[in-house]
């Protein structure tokens, strides 16, 4: 996907934890008191890994910081993968690398796909607004994705692929990420990956995208579950779980046709991400005497509306009920923001406060929520209005109108209400439970990478001598996008496969010492990066 211009609540404060981030502390020891632990010989059990392919999206590719660029390439966890594969009998591993490191994709006569994301010191930045800034030249972006640079390459990720994708003839015409390696315009990426003959293959993070353009276009999209035709669908719809395992089963049976062993993985849940959860949904902090104005405005609003419904010939308990709902009482302190949500009989007005577990996108506008977006946006006219209330006057009612229009509840594409996190959340229920079960019926190893995240999330992850969470730039797990991983995520997601790898098909990475150090890898990169 691609994401554009981003700003971020807080985040300088962050500026000198981002340096110091996930170090290791220093740890003050004799040598000649550490006794080295004899591991056993690296053996790959049962496992053939002379020629791997990895199969996905754009996890599988590399994708970090809203672009795919050389660096993180050179740092997928496939490439992470076959670097120990080659310890035990793996072949080469090709990948079809960008030309440079600005994550810029440059079409005839646009780019198709704006530069990756660096930390400019206060926040994430797209690499060629940071070098505009600073009077430097921009560095020119990849050229001609329509180049074909041929398909015999081991890493078949495709960033933006749905699971439909993977099946779909000239597939090549609508992404051009797949259409500078597929071997033809009619090509399918499932049948560019058959055709290497792997003896091993990855199959991870396919579905994720399945719901990922409808969360992060705040539900705008549909919910196509029950619609089994694909050429319905729009990039921002879910797709139907039926037609997710269908296409999971043709996948893993063209890979293990020819006796292949590997590996799947589950789907995330995406709104554990911090794409969705980086902006506070109580982020409205007021002091006493604002809390207590807008409360105010609000009981107005309930009192002019209430006399609206009966001047509509509705009794007066009942229009006083309905329009009790909108007597907002706000306090001190933290307070949720106030949502749009669709006009209904119950709802006439169609705004709401947030609910604790509702989502605000990180692309919200922050100016914009620092100005009454999300509350009330206060003009003179609404402040001459509310000041004819206050001294006991009757409104006009053009006034009376202006005080109604003056709630600026969240847009949809900036939010995911219930109902959307609700139909996420089932889509994704329901791929996972298709993928185990696909799985366990092929006796491939399995990697619960819904776990790892909620872990991530909730707790955070151990591992060598970092712990990292999901936070967005301190936390080393995601990169500056808030969707895709950093290369250290990667390599965490590397170390899972290593792990399921050992236990299914009786592999030795982690009892022989050889899972990676996560510490090798970066949790992003400079600007200046060639």
């Amino acid at each position: 996907m691609k994401i554009m211009k981003i700003k971020y609540i807080g985040l300088s404060a962050l500026l000198l934890a981002f340096n110091a981030c996930n170090d290791p502390e220093d740890v003050d020891f004799n040598t000649e008191d550490v006794m080295t632990e004899e591991r056993p010989a690296l053996t790959a059990g049962s496992a053939d890994f002379s020629e791997y392919v990895a199969v996905g999206a754009s996890f599988t590719a590399g994708y970090s910081d809203g672009a795919l660029f050389k660096a993180t390439q050179e740092n997928s966890f496939p490439k992470l993968l076959a670097n120990q594969f080659e310890l035990v009998g793996g072949g080469d591993f090709t990948q079809p690398l960008m030309s440079d490191n600005t994550g810029g994709f440059a079409g005839i006569p646009t780019n198709l796909v704006g530069y990756r994301l660096i930390f400019n010191g206060s926040g994430p930045q797209r690499l060629d607004d940071f070098f505009q800034a600073n009077s430097l030249p921009v560095p020119p972006a990849t050229t001609n994705p329509a180049m074909n640079l041929g398909s015999n390459f081991n890493n078949v990720g495709v960033p933006g692929a749905k699971s439909f994708h993977l099946t779909f003839p000239g597939y090549a015409a609508a992404n051009p990420y797949y259409g500078r390696f597929a071997s033809s315009a009619s090509a399918t990426v499932l049948a560019d990956a058959a055709a290497q003959n792997a003896s091993f293959f990855t199959l991870s993070e396919i579905g994720g995208n399945d719901v990922l353009g409808y969360a992060t276009s705040g539900g705008i999209g549909e919910d196509r579950t029950g619609d089994l035709n694909v050429m319905n669908y729009g990039d921002q719809d879910i797709t139907d779980p039926g037609v997710f395992a269908q296409v999971f089963q043709n996948v893993v049976t063209q890979l293990t046709a020819g006796g292949a062993k590997g590996v799947v993985a589950n789907v995330p849940n995406i709104t554990d991400l911090p794409y969705f959860t980086a902006v506070p949904n109580d982020a409205l902090e007021l002091d006493a005497g604002t809390a207590a104005r807008l409360t105010g405005f609000f009981q107005a609003v309930t009192g002019i509306f209430t006399q609206v419904l009966i001047a509509e010939g509705a009794p007066p308990a009942n229009a006083q009920a309905l329009a009790s709902q909108y007597a907002i009482v706000f306090q001190e302190g933290k307070n949720r923001f106030i949502i749009d949500v669709p006009m209904t009989a119950t709802n006439p007005l169609g705004f709401r406060q947030m609910t604790e577990n509702e989502l605000l996108l990180l692309p919200i506008d922050q100016e914009a929520l620092a100005s009454g977006y999300g509350s009330v946006v206060l003009t003179p006219d609404v402040l001459q209005a509310l000041g004819v209330l206050q001294a006991g006057g009757t409104p006009t009612q053009e006034q009376a109108g202006a005080i109604l229009a003056a709630v600026s509840g969240i847009d949809d594409k900036d939010a995911l209400d219930s109902d959307e996190l609700l139909s996420i959340k089932n889509a994704t229920d329901r791929y996972n439970e298709a993928i185990e079960s696909i799985a366990s019926d092929a006796g491939l190893a399995f990697v619960d990478l819904k776990s790892v995240l909620e872990a991530a999330k909730t707790s955070g992850i151990t591992t060598g001598d970092f712990t990292l969470n999901t936070n967005l730039v301190t936390g080393g797990l995601v990169s500056l996008d808030g969707i895709h991983l950093t290369s250290r995520g990667y390599a965490v997601m590397a170390n899972e496969i290593l792990k399921a790898i050992d236990a299914t098909y009786g592999s030795n990475f982690e009892a022989s010492g050889n899972l990676l150090d996560v510490g090798d890898y970066p949790t992003n990169y400079s600007p200046t990066l060639q």
